[in-house]
């Protein structure tokens, strides 16, 4: 495909998205329309990428549907100048995606191979407002803290206190809880009565596992 026909598809997946997500920000699916999806997966994989479907990235690995995507960045809400944490680099894109609508994106990725990967992908993209460290996603990035908000592309039966800790009051942390085919995204607010949940969509996440290494 030509870089006009890519561009042409990320237009039309971003209409899809506009369907399957009604309530999205059209900012949000601006940014869409400009991230480069196809270079996040292996080229065999470029003829899929604007299909909105998760796909492998190795390592056990998926990069997110769009819509989920979309699903997860509007319930996050990032606003410019605003610093993100998000758990789970993965392929990249959801960090690239965010890029575009924060100041500063920070990112930890377990897979030390996925993290490095990201890295180039994101380099060779002019992207330069994220920061990725390979480490356990649990533990967050203490050294960054406070984040405005917190986004968790892993899911857990319980999301761990270490990522509540870090964000600022008012700000937002989002992440898929549960555990299977048995998980919904929850957005919670920090107000000054305490964290404010709400839960939003179903959603398939792989686990937010422990440690680093391998799957």
């Amino acid at each position: 495909m030509t870089p006009s026909r890519f561009a042409a598809a990320r237009c039309r997946m971003a209409r899809v998205v506009a369907r399957a997500v009604p309530a999205c920000p059209e900012r949000v699916l601006e940014a869409l329309a400009r991230v480069p999806r196809h270079r996040f997966v292996d080229e065999a994989l470029w003829p899929r990428a604007y299909r909105d479907e998760a796909l492998p990235i190795g390592h056990g690995q998926t990069i997110s549907k769009p819509s989920t995507v979309a699903r997860m960045t509007a319930a996050l809400d990032p606003r410019p100048r605003e610093r993100i944490l998000e758990v789970g680099t993965g392929s990249g894109y959801q960090a690239a995606v965010l890029a575009l609508l924060a100041g500063a994106v920070f990112t930890v990725e377990r897979i030390p191979a996925l993290a490095v990967r990201a890295r180039t992908r994101l380099n060779r993209l002019g992207i330069q407002n994220v920061e990725i460290r390979p480490g356990d996603g649990r533990v967050g990035w203490p050294e960054q803290a406070p984040f405005d908000a917190v986004l968790v592309t892993a899911a857990a039966a319980r999301v761990p206190s270490s990522l509540f800790e870090q964000v600022r009051r008012g700000g937002r942390l989002v992440a898929p809880v549960g555990e299977g085919e048995d998980q919904r995204i929850v957005c919670w607010i920090h107000a000054r009565e305490g964290w404010m949940p709400q839960e939003l969509d179903s959603c398939r996440f792989v686990p937010l596992r422990e440690g680093t290494g391998g799957r």
